[in-house]
């Protein structure tokens, strides 16, 4: 679909893209086609696209042979895909992306990928509800803010290191694929974009485990700028902050965006033992 096609089906149905809402349309194919070809996809493989919009990614994630679950918000936008996608292997949910149950709607044990260009103000959102997934998809390949791509794939010193970037990186390896700009976006975006890969790490810890590092890296990063043994006092005695961070090798005064993502997760086990 080109920007021609695309402003056309906006006026067929009275709509302006929703800032809110993030619509922000990629056009570019040759892109389009190279996030299709990034995944690997093999025909029946179950992919999730959250924010599919007119369904110029769907047409080549289709084209691949993905058994396609498509989660749409807008109503009007919907209703545009069901009346041009009838593909056997096009499913159309209408609802918000940050809410859906996606175990229900794909099966709590089948594996699958995600892939989309992701409306950018749920984007950190909806990524935490993958982390949080039982069976959280095996790949995910987005197109992100550049701000929160580079967030994301942060390493340890770095000024953007958060404890979303601790989270996602305890179960994802993250490269950033590419820096998109805004041209290849209708309307465009008043920043540059980001096309982020995430590979799932072999022996993923349990959702318990993850919501144990989840408890101590939001603290941590509360008040990023202090000392972590203060930060840390909050809810944990100084005696058993001492030990922990003792056992990871670093002094109470240690600022929390020098740990690595392993440090953090034996951190937060010694703090909460089970």
């Amino acid at each position: 679909m080109n920007k021609n096609e695309l402003i056309k089906n906006l006026e067929k149905l009275n709509m302006r893209p929703g800032r809110g809402l993030g619509q922000n349309f990629l056009l570019d194919n040759n892109l389009l086609e190279f996030i299709a070809r990034s995944a690997g996809i093999t025909p029946g493989e179950v992919v999730l696209e959250v924010g599919p919009g007119f369904g110029a990614l769907t047409e080549k994630l289709l084209a691949h042979g993905a058994e396609l679950y498509a989660v749409e918000y807008d109503h009007r936008v919907c209703d545009f895909l069901r009346e041009n996608h009838k593909e056997s292997n096009f499913h159309l949910t209408e609802g918000d992306g940050c809410r859906v149950d996606y175990a229900e709607l794909l099966g709590k044990d089948t594996p699958f990928r995600a892939i989309a260009n992701l409306p950018y103000a749920v984007s950190s959102i909806l990524i935490a509800r993958f982390l949080e997934l039982e069976n959280p998809p095996r790949q995910m390949i987005f197109m992100l803010q550049k701000e929160m791509g580079e967030r994301l794939a942060a390493q340890p010193g770095k000024g953007s290191y958060g404890a979303l970037s601790v989270r996602v990186q305890q179960l994802y390896d993250v490269k950033i694929l590419r820096i998109v700009p805004p041209e290849v976006f209708y309307p465009a975006p008043a920043v540059d974009s980001a096309l982020v890969e995430f590979k799932l790490k072999e022996n993923i810890p349990s959702v318990a485990d993850r919501k144990i590092l989840e408890k101590v890296v939001k603290l941590a990063f509360l008040n990023r700028r202090k000392q972590l043994g203060k930060v840390l006092k909050q809810n944990y005695t100084e005696e058993a902050i001492r030990a922990a961070l003792a056992a990871v090798g670093h002094p109470w005064e240690i600022r929390p965006e020098r740990l690595t993502v392993w440090e953090f997760e034996k951190l937060a086990g010694l703090l909460n033992p089970r």
